[in-house]
């Protein structure tokens, strides 16, 4: 095991997510990470109770093959007709057509995802389900060229973690939003220490694990950024909880930009 730098961890996220755009567009997809994450073993039958009643109703089934989320930010955002919603990590789609839904028409919604296969496969998504309010666009989430002022809230399901400079990100997420505008993520958190081997391994990385920060230090980044009302709405131990995962939590955050 070696200590990834920035790039590395960029590529091997790239190439993770790649293939599983790639296995959901063919049908093969079973879960969203090797070794669990995203609430642990994501297979579509773990999925589906991230998500409630009739929400997945009518989507793809590619849609919901390729996600890799270890919550529902949509459920918990108070969408309006007319919102505009930002996606950071918007992987095949499902929440950004969730959210497509909720702000009808007259809103509209914006994915951004630095893996080609899953902007190819969530514009696909979308033409399937003829929606004309949402679309995807290749970019990072620390740099979406989005123009400032852009969204109503942002949401994020269990990408942030993959990122190796969160700090980039809450700051670009702050640019983007509105005076008055909020952020509701589903994440990976730790509320403990893990084992400096396991935070450098690969695997880890792509299992949403050891990119995942202390609940004190992602809070805190958040706050730097410029957020306020910075607070934790729920949390949720890993399925698998034995041995140093049992300091990871899927925590629902929720905060906002100032007016």
């Amino acid at each position: 095991m070696t200590q990834l730098n920035e790039t590395e961890i960029k590529e091997v996220v790239k190439e993770r997510y790649g293939n599983l755009a790639r296995e959901a567009s063919a049908g093969e997809a079973t879960s969203c990470c090797d070794d669990g994450c995203c609430g642990a073993e994501a297979e579509l039958d773990v999925i589906m109770p991230l998500y409630t009643g009739t929400d997945t109703e009518g989507l793809p089934i590619e849609a919901i093959a390729a996600s890799a989320g270890c919550g529902n930010p949509t459920a918990l955002a108070s969408l309006s007709p007319g919102e505009t919603v930002v996606d950071f990590g918007s992987g095949g789609g499902i929440d950004c057509f969730l959210a497509a839904r909720q702000v009808g028409e007259s809103g509209r919604v914006i994915g951004i995802d630095m893996t080609q296969d899953m902007v190819n496969l969530a514009n696909s998504n979308a033409r399937k389900l003829g929606l004309s309010n949402a679309e995807f666009r290749l970019a990072e989430i620390d740099n979406t060229t989005l123009d400032n002022d852009t969204a109503d809230i942002i949401i994020s399901n269990c990408v942030i973690n993959l990122a190796p400079d969160k700090d980039s990100v809450f700051q670009e997420a702050f640019r983007i939003l509105k005076p008055g505008g909020r952020m509701m993520i589903s994440d990976m958190v730790l509320v403990d220490d893990i084992p400096n081997e396991e935070a450098e391994d690969t695997a880890n990385w792509v299992a949403c694990l050891a990119g995942a920060e202390m609940k004190d230090v992602y809070l805190g980044r958040m706050e730097t950024a410029g957020f306020v009302d910075v607070q934790v709405a729920s949390e949720t131990a890993l399925d698998s909880n034995e041995g140093w995962r049992a300091a990871v939590r899927s925590m629902n955050i929720q905060a906002s930009k100032p007016v």
